[in-house]
């Protein structure tokens, strides 16, 4: 994957303006010219080798289905593009695309986008498929973009026609078409799975740094389930449970009378309606067989049902000495480790959430990750800002939260409030003292001093047998959801 300067500002305009004529999904029209150029300068600016501008078109309206309405019927003729490397472009590009279904959900992450956030989707959905093919690009002027955003498209379109028709297209375009279609027989997916999620949750939206700090993330959570891959982990024996504080809001449904339903299992009755039974009637119906036959009887509709769902809340507690700490930062990026101890604080919690959600599907669970301050300043924003990104699914269904607290007195209060109706687990993780008091609740540590983790659980250490450090990360992972399963 080479990249190509082009300094030259008469040569760079003219790889651009041809390159408008190239385009297959849609018949180029100088309406479309300003979209294009806006894309193709959102990868500039993002200082990405930029393809030829058909192949930055073709995935956009693919992308945004604009070529349902304006596919041509036949294909343009392009003066110097061989037809059968036409053809091949067509086969492997836009066909991969067409029949591709992880760029059909990238396609629709960024369909629901508006305005400069749907250029810069557009943009990295480009640059993405672009660099899964192998296939490198040009670095040319940002300045010959923007002149020609302020220039007559019709003007644009008619003068890079006249040079194709006189002089045929820049080797430069056709090779790099022509790698492109060559790049589509090598790999068999369009996107990495990471890229789509980054459309998904909108990672992909922010800086270049965001970006690559979630890819890592997402890339060592896989990483650390590996070992997890098809198997389920056994609870570890003679563990602590703590109870589930019954209160009255548990007794009634609490979204109000709209939660009661007529017809439901025998578990979700109310209780009001077992004053329908009589004594002493011996095999002649009551009020309570009438009122069942009539479907009469009431319950619950939803999942307050406490027979049927428990309650239970997951909270990690993130020190701030994990990054305050000189001789301990967990960004510190360790010669043993395949990244800095905070990408991997993450990604265990990611993989903590994921799990989980999978395997306690029939309770009721939430999730929380607790940023606790130092003296009033939040050393873990950009942290934060990253948890958000990786539970927005969570987030969004009400089940989760990411949230500063002032300390560690108010990390125990707010375990101690969930623990009102529900039954808490909590992580704390730092680098050295991972104590908290919180009443009702399951705390466990996870001291990140270095490489090697450790894990305590009131306060006894867990033993983790692991060969290399990164195997005692996936060792802590599967101890941690021994405890919490």
């Amino acid at each position: 994957m080479k990249r190509i300067e082009l300094r030259d500002t008469v040569a760079a305009r003219r790889f651009v303006a041809e390159g408008l004529w190239f385009q297959r999904a849609v018949r180029p029209t100088a309406e479309r010219v300003r979209a294009v150029l806006e894309w193709a300068m959102e990868i500039a600016n993002e200082g990405r080798p930029l393809p030829p501008l058909g192949f930055v078109a073709d995935v956009a309206h693919v992308a945004l289905v604009a070529d349902a309405d304006h596919r041509p019927k036949e294909p343009l003729a392009v003066p110097g593009w061989r037809p059968e490397l036409a053809r091949r472009y067509e086969d492997h590009v836009l066909g991969r695309l067409y029949a591709d279904r992880g760029f059909e959900r990238a396609a629709d992450a960024v369909r629901v986008l508006a305005g400069n956030d749907r250029v810069r989707g557009v943009a990295f959905l480009v640059d993405r498929v672009r660099e899964r093919t192998d296939v490198g690009g040009v670095d040319l002027p940002v300045a010959v973009l923007r002149n020609l955003l302020t220039s007559n498209a019709d003007e644009v379109m008619s003068r890079a026609w006249d040079d194709l028709s006189r002089d045929g297209p820049s080797k430069l375009t056709v090779e790099l078409l022509d790698e492109l279609a060559s790049g589509g027989l090598r790999h068999p997916d369009v996107l990495l799975a990471t890229d789509i999620a980054a459309l998904e949750d909108r990672s992909a939206l922010g800086g270049e740094e965001q970006r690559i700090a979630l890819e890592q993330i997402r890339t060592q959570t896989d990483a650390l389930l590996e070992p997890l891959h098809g198997t389920r982990v056994r609870p570890l024996p003679g563990r602590r449970e703590v109870p589930t504080r019954i209160l009255d809001e548990d007794q009634y449904p609490v979204g109000g009378y709209t939660s009661i339903s007529p017809r439901g299992s025998i578990e979700s009755l109310l209780h009001s309606q077992l004053a329908y039974m009589e004594d002493g009637r011996g095999r002649d119906p009551d009020l309570f067989d009438v009122k069942f036959a009539r479907d009469e009887l009431f319950y619950y509709s939803r999942d307050e049902n406490q027979f049927l769902r428990r309650r239970r809340a997951f909270v990690f507690v993130l020190l701030p000495d994990l990054v305050t700490s000189p001789q301990h930062s967990a960004r510190f990026k360790d010669p043993e480790l395949p990244v800095q101890r905070i990408v991997l604080i993450l990604s265990l919690l990611q993989a903590v959430v994921w799990k989980l959600d999978e395997w306690l599907s029939t309770d009721a669970i939430r999730f929380e990750v607790m940023f606790v301050q130092d003296a009033g300043r939040k050393p873990m924003a950009e942290e934060a800002t990253l948890c958000e990104f990786l539970l927005r699914p969570n987030i969004a269904r009400g089940v989760a939260a990411v949230r500063h607290v002032a300390d560690r007195a108010e990390a125990g209060k707010a375990l101690a409030e969930l623990a009102r109706t529900a039954q808490v687990h909590a992580l704390v993780v730092g680098t050295r003292k991972t104590e908290l008091v919180a009443d009702a609740a399951l705390v466990t540590g996870l001291v990140v001093g270095g490489p090697v983790p450790t894990l305590r659980a009131d306060p006894a250490p867990v033993s983790l047998e692991a060969a290399t450090p990164f195997e005692h990360w996936q060792e802590a992972l599967r101890r941690v959801l021994q405890l919490w399963v």
